[in-house]
């Protein structure tokens, strides 16, 4: 993080009157807060003052918040957090396929949405000093201290929470992860049975790594109760 008593956000908010509300209530919870009304503007922000983590609202004049977020999320190694108004789930699974580690749907409570940041702050930190400096299975190695991982020696290219979701799956090889043990892990709330966030990032992460020896499942799905990382397909 930028300071670590101090996390700083980039709120991308039209409404000014909500973009001051929010503004106000985080920085009396000690993170640093700066706005942007203008999507255009924002690719610029994030380079100038390189946030933890960009709050965006999807539903923004012009350049709209899932054209940022495809923009965005290549070059920004920090966390996004959508803030949509859309009762409609295809646009929180497009944020999600794009990239995006979470949303939270609008209207929302203050201290809801300060509970969802806290979160994503938080696991970065206990997932890292949580397992070893490195994870190898054959071709596929996971390098903890810069957050990375590789298959032969090609670097895969993965969101924030891709990575974390590989991470926790790799850390127990073979054993079955229920979906409620990973969605608590990786989102650091209770799942209620109802969120596809995180199958929608098995999903993305499946695609990246690939299939093994024989077109092998590297990461199975165990029907009604979660997943399981294959440590012989790679």
């Amino acid at each position: 993080m930028n300071a670590a008593h101090q996390p700083v956000i980039l709120l991308v908010e039209d409404d000014e009157g909500l973009a001051q509300l929010v503004s106000r209530y985080l920085e009396s919870l000690q993170f640093r807060v700066s706005s942007v009304s203008r999507g255009e503007l924002v690719m610029e922000r994030v380079a100038r003052e390189q946030p933890d983590l960009v709050i965006l609202d999807l539903g923004l004049p012009g350049k709209d918040g899932l054209s940022i977020c495809r923009e965005l999320r290549p070059q920004f190694d920090g966390l996004i957090l959508i803030l949509t108004a859309r009762s409609d789930d295809l646009d929180q699974v497009l944020g999600l396929e794009l990239g995006a580690d979470d949303y939270v749907i609008k209207p929302v409570k203050p201290r809801v949405l300060a509970a969802r940041i806290h979160a994503l702050l938080r696991r970065r930190t206990a997932t890292a000093t949580a397992v070893p400096a490195a994870l190898r299975f054959a071709s596929l190695h996971i390098d903890t201290a810069s957050h990375t991982a590789s298959i032969d020696g090609r670097k895969l290219e993965l969101a924030r929470t891709e990575y974390l979701l590989l991470l926790q799956l790799a850390s127990h090889p073979g054993t079955m992860q229920s979906r409620e043990a990973l969605f608590r892990r990786i989102y650091g709330r209770k799942y209620d049975g109802l969120e596809r966030a995180l199958d929608i990032q098995v999903s993305r992460l499946r695609r990246k790594v690939g299939t093994g020896p024989g077109g092998r499942e590297r990461i199975k799905t165990i029907w009604g109760a979660g997943y399981l990382f294959v440590p012989d397909a790679w």
